[in-house]
């Protein structure tokens, strides 16, 4: 199986904090794979270096065998890398519909006179983001309520939104930032069958979250962060087994050993 992402010595301090050091990682194509840790462990941070939010102090971020580095989000974004946030980032008073055009028309754009003279290129371009959209929409339960205004959806379908909205970018490797945070249990289970299903579309995923359970479930391998470094690597049954990711949660995986 080959590297779709590969982390090589990423680094990011702010003053004296350490946010990131030396991070190495990779995720190969279809992967599912988590990142986990404790408060303050960088996996925010690694999300933003790789995801072009911020730039790292040194390293390397290569994504299909291209060096991305630094690279801003919007070009990221056409080359196949998306993320969504922990907080949820739709427009509230937009429908299910138009926020998830967001997404369609971030991954490409048709040129300043193409725009601006609305002409057949535009128009084809604008016709294919909504056959997209629809698609999407219809793939992860949405269509029923694609008319219906975000602010108006419960908070477990808001979190699908975003997805809908970086999965219509057509994106090669979805970075997904804490997406059960504040969700009900039945929530968080219905949001993994989404990612599992996005995954098996062809989509590559990384997923950033605490709750253990929901990770060791959903991932195929799990990197644990401990001060901005690898701790830990491999399937949910090793990580959790680990003695040093034990200590690293001060025992709080004990249960799952």
């Amino acid at each position: 199986m080959s590297a779709l992402l590969e982390v090589d010595g990423l680094s990011k301090h702010f003053g004296a904090l350490q946010a990131v050091e030396s991070l190495r990682f990779s995720v190969n194509e279809g992967e599912i794979l988590g990142i986990i840790g404790p408060n303050g462990a960088g996996k925010t941070t690694a999300i933003d270096l790789i995801s072009g939010m911020a730039r790292p102090d040194s390293g390397t971020v290569t994504f299909a065998g291209e060096d991305v580095t630094g690279m801003r989000t919007d070009i990221l974004v056409r080359r196949g890398l998306v993320r969504t946030f922990q907080a949820t980032t739709v427009y509230q008073e937009r429908t299910v519909r138009e926020n998830a055009v967001r997404g369609a028309f971030a991954g490409m754009y048709p040129g300043f006179w193409h725009g601006f003279w609305n002409d057949g290129t535009a128009l084809r371009l604008r016709r294919a983001a909504g056959e997209r959209v629809d698609g999407v929409l219809g793939r992860l339960g949405l269509a029923e309520v694609a008319d219906s205004v975000a602010r108006n959806l419960p908070y477990g379908h808001q979190k699908v939104l975003g997805l809908a909205i970086a999965l219509a970018a057509q994106p090669r490797l979805m970075m997904l930032d804490e997406p059960v945070a504040g969700l009900a249990h039945e929530e968080a289970v219905r949001l993994a069958e989404v990612i599992r299903l996005t995954n098996a579309a062809g989509v590559s995923v990384i997923v950033v979250d605490h709750n253990m359970r929901f990770m060791a479930d959903l991932c195929q391998r799990i990197v644990v962060l401990h001060h901005g470094s690898e701790l830990a690597v491999g399937t949910p049954q090793q990580v959790t087994r680990d003695p040093r990711v034990i200590e690293a949660y001060l025992g709080t995986l004990h249960e799952l050993a």
